[in-house]
């Protein structure tokens, strides 16, 4: 297989991006690398956001386990059974984490399910913990996203614009690669190259953007959830068409619509609809007290 991945019209050249790394004769996949560090940025930001709001760090310590075990196995569950077609005839693959194939909105229906629970158990605020966690949750994603870059996944179509990444077509899944791609083919070094939108790092840089925002306007919150609200909402609004360009995305049964993407798009209409009506009632509470 040849480790090559180049941006071409940024002049970046990367020959040896290898997908894992030896150690004492066990593999390790860079992809669990990423998503590893994502993960334990998000535990680090959510408890100084936990501590900074007086709460009780050691909650997000024991959420931290719960949510990271509970989450990894919802995002292999959604991204599993809307990819049914492949994983039916290859069974094994389900547990084959190493080959990719999380679905962050199956990790993120998980732990908030997770959270809901916990919450209760300990007579806590569910919305205040979703708070709390938001901008760890964004910039757990933000990193994770780089593990596609090390899979050769979750690219879109073909593009020839600024940031157009080339990769070497025995070095990506043939399902992903669509006839666009194929009559648009590059060789280099009598080696064949398919030339796409780099999503994940699109993705990655809104993530980037969405932690600014959060930082910026959670001291500005008036209810609690909000800020878990607005996350939901610019996160939804950036996937929503960052989803429309990949090739590998899943879909609906029956209707066939990329699940992802109405899911994001449902997210983008109706939070800013809930934030807005949760501020208007907040404010009526205030003026009622005056």
């Amino acid at each position: 297989m040849n480790y090559a991945i180049h941006f071409p019209n940024l002049g970046i050249h990367l020959e040896q991006v290898g997908k894992s790394f030896s150690v004492f004769g066990f593999e390790i996949a860079y992809y669990g690398i990423a998503v590893g560090i994502g993960m334990l940025t998000g535990i680090f930001i959510s408890v100084i956001e936990a501590k900074r709001t007086q709460q009780n760090a050691e909650h997000y310590f024991d959420l931290a386990i719960y949510g990271i075990i509970f989450g990894i196995i919802g995002a292999r569950i959604y991204y599993v059974l809307f990819s049914w077609d492949y994983y039916k005839d290859n069974i094994r693959s389900i547990f084959h984490l190493r080959q990719g194939g999380l679905a962050i909105y199956g990790g993120i229906i998980t732990a908030v399910i997770v959270i809901i629970i916990y919450a209760k158990r300990r007579s806590l605020s569910a919305f205040l913990i979703l708070d709390t966690i938001s901008t760890g949750l964004v910039s757990g994603q933000m990193i994770g996203r780089w593990g596609n870059f090390f899979n050769r996944e979750a690219f879109g179509e073909y593009t020839d614009s600024f940031f157009a990444m080339q990769l070497p077509v025995d070095a990506v899944r043939a399902c992903d690669i669509t006839e666009k791609m194929r009559e648009h083919m590059v060789n280099i070094n009598d080696l064949s190259y398919i030339q796409v939108h780099p999503a994940f790092l699109y993705e990655s840089v809104w993530c980037l953007v969405i932690l600014n925002i959060l930082n910026w306007y959670k001291r500005k919150k008036k209810f609690t959830g909000e800020v878990f609200l607005l996350y939901l909402a610019l996160y939804g609004l950036g996937r929503f068409f960052i989803e429309g360009i990949r090739t590998d995305q899943l879909k609906l049964f029956v209707v066939g619509w990329p699940v992802s993407q109405a899911l994001a798009g449902l997210l983008a209409v109706i939070c800013p609809i809930l934030i807005f009506y949760g501020r208007r009632k907040e404010s009526k509470k205030r003026k009622w007290k005056l």
